[in-house]
């Protein structure tokens, strides 16, 4: 375990509001998250290296549980998942969600109760139909018409699954092409607009152990205003109530996805939970009053909204190199740990810890060691003008989508995760080694 120093912290100013609540600075340069500095854990653990927050991962749950108490909140594997994190998530009364038999599989042996998991996925293969039957998962999301007979053989005629429909709305939400779901012609979910939901779900009904409990829509990502999901609650209710006069169907569930979006950098918009659960829900009784329908439990997966905000990265500079009009600052990683900046052009705010820097500023270009020209982490940010090999940068808003989309790129082995909290570090995930690397190479 890390133990902290005897200081007095001071809290953050607010330029830096985008770190986890526990972030603190005793003095210039000296940033403790968790109550640990993070130059600490960089002396112990190495770089690049993931630091959590434990504590911020647990507020963001009980965030959602108290601000959607009537719903059942659904944490995001994709984001990050790992033993710890499943046990916080069922500690904190959250569900999950997986879109793979290798997340499930890790939840369900790490103890998660299996019925509080929901498996998506627009293209599932048979391991993940097995899997998710052999551990009998809550709920499958059908994402397509050839799934309903694969599942339905799978199952066989004498079981029973609990599925859902994803369907799309026609609604463009996102912060990025790339994450925008809700669309017209991608590769997610059944149009409602040319019929195709209503045609799977009627092919649904005609398979006595599949039984339909709700549709599922999901937008996209880092949504930050509350209107396009009012638009899918009308459009989806619209469905519901279309399916009852043709079926007689009432479905008990709904689930709105989530994609909620957050902020990465001071001053950036985040979406305001409590506007979103008082108006869906609002939004929710009124649409359905006016089709004659009960109104459905609600279903929402915050997405990077829980692990995000709680996560650092920590990275050692290797060189600076001015050239031009540009200066560049290498380091220790890279788009292997973070594919994010080359895939979707996001922008971090990089900050120089573990020492007080010059007060003058000046703007650098923050990139990676891998062999890419788009190996950039961060553009244009402000760092001292005195930044130099061995310093320590700290990029905060880096819990999600970062160790899970980590790739092997160059052999460079993946970070490790490292959880902080009341004044401890401790090991959850370890760095891949070259032992590793060499072990998976079976080829003489």
């Amino acid at each position: 375990m890390t133990t902290v120093h005897d200081t007095a912290p001071t809290a953050l100013a607010d330029d830096l509001s985008v770190w986890p609540a526990s972030a603190t600075e005793s003095h210039p340069g000296d940033l403790a998250v968790g109550g640990v500095p993070l130059a600490q854990v960089a002396d112990r653990f190495g770089t690049p290296v993931y630091v959590l927050d434990e504590a911020e991962v647990r507020d963001r749950c009980r965030t959602y549980r108290d601000t959607f108490p009537e719903a059942e909140v659904l944490y995001a594997a994709k984001a990050f998942l790992c033993r710890a994190v499943i046990h916080w998530m069922e500690e904190e009364g959250l569900g999950i969600d997986v879109c793979s038999a290798g997340e499930l599989e890790l939840a369900v042996t790490t103890g998660f109760p299996s019925e509080r998991i929901v498996l998506h996925g627009n293209a599932k293969s048979p391991q993940d139909l097995e899997t998710a039957l052999r551990l009998r998962v809550g709920r499958i999301v059908i994402d397509s018409p050839s799934e309903i007979a694969r599942l339905a053989a799978a199952v066989g005629p004498d079981g029973h699954q609990k599925v859902m429909v994803r369907v799309v709305p026609g609604i463009s939400a996102g912060g990025h092409e790339k994450i925008r779901t809700g669309t017209e012609d991608q590769k997610f979910g059944l149009s409602i607009s040319d019929g195709y939901a209503q045609h799977a779900i009627a092919r649904i009904l005609k398979q006595p152990q599949l039984e339909l409990t709700g549709l599922h829509c999901h937008l996209g990502s880092q949504i930050t205003s509350v209107k396009p999901y009012l638009a899918a609650v009308r459009r989806v209710v619209g469905l519901m109530a279309r399916l009852h006069e043709q079926h007689g169907l009432v479905l008990p569930e709904l689930d709105l996805g989530g994609g909620h979006g957050i902020a990465y950098r001071s001053g950036e918009p985040a979406l305001d939970l409590t506007t979103l659960a008082r108006k869906v829900r609002a939004e929710l009784i009124e649409a359905c009053a006016t089709a004659g329908l009960t109104v459905p439990r609600l279903f929402i997966e915050p997405g990077r909204a829980i692990a995000g905000p709680a996560g650092i990265a920590l990275y050692r500079v290797l060189t600076v190199k001015r050239t031009g009009e540009h200066t560049y600052v290498a380091v220790d990683g890279g788009m292997s740990d973070n594919p994010r900046p080359a895939l979707y052009g996001v922008h971090y705010a990089p900050r120089l810890v573990g020492r007080c820097g010059s007060p003058a500023q000046a703007p650098v270009t923050v990139v990676g060691r891998h062999c890419e020209a788009g190996d950039v982490l961060a553009t244009n940010v402000d760092l001292p003008e005195d930044i130099r090999p061995g310093d320590l940068l700290a990029v905060p808003v880096a819990g999600a989508y970062h160790l899970s989309m980590a790739s092997g790129y160059n052999l460079v082995g993946r970070p490790p995760v490292v959880a902080v909290r009341d004044g401890h570090a401790r090991l959850l995930v370890r760095r891949e080694s070259l032992d590793d690397i060499r072990s998976r190479d079976v080829g003489l």
